[in-house]
């Protein structure tokens, strides 16, 4: 009985050296069949880490490029001081849109906000406004960019434009959350002046002038616009 016990388990341990090589064999067919498919996910992993921190790196270099760029340009404009002759303006709002066409999205907002900034101060609202249009439907604008030119292009629309596309613009600046929110309701009174709703105007001078969040000059402003409507 014993000696038969001892086969018994001879034969097992035989099965399972004959399962195990062909496990094995198994393993190594498979291996063989797919080691191209494996080596090529490999690889593709290490292209996607490599791909990453090589984009990054560019990234970082064409901010920096354009960093230097931007404040080349906007030193040579600051050195020329505040009584700049219009015609000057308007070239040095042509470097800067020249600069925006290629540069990152943040420089590229900023150098177009400050174009349309000095096309304003020259006259030229027209170019001025299409550089806030521009701003505004940037979709790699920052979101408080793109508020900001549509605030400074209803501050400039008002009384050209039509008064439901100025109010159009404004409507979402004047939430509460809103960081325009002060200056976009002093613009939504003066449109209502302009639309001749008198008393909305006062309402509204009368609340920004009380809000303690306002800007100080926002609300003096306010209150002096309110005295002179009160007579």
């Amino acid at each position: 009985m014993v000696r038969l016990e001892k086969k018994r388990f001879r034969v097992v341990d035989i099965f399972d050296e004959v399962s195990d090589d062909l496990r094995a064999e198994r393993a190594a067919r498979l291996l063989r069949r797919y080691a191209g498919l494996l080596i090529a996910a490999a690889i593709l992993v290490l292209l996607g880490v490599g791909g990453q921190q090589g984009y990054s790196w560019y990234q970082a270099r064409q901010n920096a490029a354009a960093a230097t760029a931007y404040i080349a340009i906007t030193d040579k404009i600051d050195a020329q001081g505040q009584n700049v002759a219009p015609a000057d303006a308007v070239a040095d709002a042509r470097f800067l849109t020249d600069f925006a066409a290629t540069a990152p999205a943040g420089y590229r907002s900023l150098a177009r906000l400050r174009a349309a900034g000095l096309l304003a101060g020259a006259g030229k609202t027209a170019g001025a406004e299409a550089l806030w249009d521009q701003i505004a439907a940037d979709p790699g604008a920052d979101v408080l960019v793109r508020n900001l030119a549509n605030l400074l292009w209803a501050q400039h629309a008002l009384g050209t434009a039509p008064d439901d596309q100025v109010a159009a613009r404004l409507q979402p600046l004047t939430a509460p959350e809103s960081p325009y929110h002060a200056l976009a309701e002093e613009t939504q009174a003066l449109l209502y002046l302009d639309e001749g709703k008198t008393d909305a105007a006062k309402s509204l001078f009368a609340q920004i002038s009380a809000d303690p969040n306002a800007p100080e000059g926002v609300r003096n402003r306010a209150g002096g616009l309110l005295a002179k409507l009160n007579g």
